[in-house]
C-alpha cells in the first residue's frame, strides 16, 4: 500500500473530502441538456470489456459510446490542471497514474468496439452536450 500523506490543514481534508466521484456538478448539469433534449442514457454503468473494467460518467449502451466528463485537477487538463504543492512525492505519482489508466481505459473500450468521449469539467454544459450528440450521430 502507498504511503498515504498526512493533510496539511483541516481545510485542505474539508475540500478534499467534498470532491464526489460522481454526480459531480458538471456531470448533472450535462445530463439535464442530454436529458430535456429526448436522449436516454445510463449513468456509471460498469462496462466491462477485454482490459478494463470501468464506470463512464454517461453511457449510450445502444450506440456504444463512453463520455467521461474529467475533473481539470484529478486529469491534469493542459489548461487548468494544477500541481499540489504539499505533498508532492503522493500527488505526483498519483495523478500521472490517472492519466496512465484513463489511456488504459480508453485503449481497451476502442478495442472492443465502444466509441470513447473525454470532456473537461471547464466546457460549457452546452458545448459538452452539442459534442456528444454530434458523436451519437456519427459526426466529429
Amino acid at each position: 500500500m502507498r504511503d498515504y500523506p498526512s493533510p496539511t490543514s483541516p481545510a485542505v481534508t474539508a475540500v478534499m473530502r467534498g470532491n464526489r466521484k460522481v454526480d459531480t456538478g458538471p456531470e448533472r448539469q450535462v445530463r439535464s441538456l442530454l436529458h430535456s433534449s429526448g436522449y436516454r442514457y445510463r449513468t456509471n454503468h460498469r462496462l466491462d470489456v477485454p482490459g478494463a473494467r470501468v464506470r463512464p460518467d454517461i453511457v449510450f449502451t445502444r450506440r456504444r459510446l463512453a463520455v467521461f466528463i474529467d475533473g481539470c485537477f484529478w486529469h491534469r487538463c493542459p489548461e487548468h490542471g494544477t500541481s499540489p504543492r504539499a505533498n508532492t512525492h503522493y500527488w505526483g505519482p498519483k495523478l500521472e497514474r490517472n492519466i496512465a489508466r484513463d489511456q488504459r481505459v480508453d485503449q481497451a473500450l476502442r478495442a472492443a468496439g465502444w466509441t470513447v468521449l473525454r470532456i473537461w469539467e471547464h466546457v460549457a454544459p452546452t458545448e459538452a452536450a452539442a459534442r456528444i450528440v454530434a458523436s451519437l450521430h456519427g459526426r466529429p
